[in-house]
């Protein structure tokens, strides 16, 4: 293929050449923005939704708390954990 031809050739679908990507703007953390939710872990069900299939602790970019709920988030599942309340894997 000659190098003129190239300018025939149709962009790759789902947008431009590969240059920038927009990202997507970024959700406030839940106990940051409601300070009547606190963290808890002797409240298994609201712990859940930080905590994957497998047993694992989700990341902040996912689960979108900030760094200080987030450490306190870790604590609190893994208090659960040790006092039986979460399981440390899945079956």
């Amino acid at each position: 293929m000659k190098d003129k031809d190239r300018g025939s050739v149709p962009p790759p679908p789902g947008g431009d050449m590969g240059g920038s990507f927009r990202r997507a703007r970024r959700r406030g953390c839940t106990y940051c923005s409601d300070e009547a939710q606190k963290i808890d872990y002797k409240d298994p069900q609201s712990l859940r939704y930080f905590v994957t299939e497998r047993g694992k602790i989700v990341p902040r970019r996912i689960s979108g708390a900030c760094a200080k709920h987030q450490r306190e988030i870790q604590v609190a599942v893994k208090r659960a954990r040790n006092i039986a309340l979460l399981p440390f894997t899945s079956n």
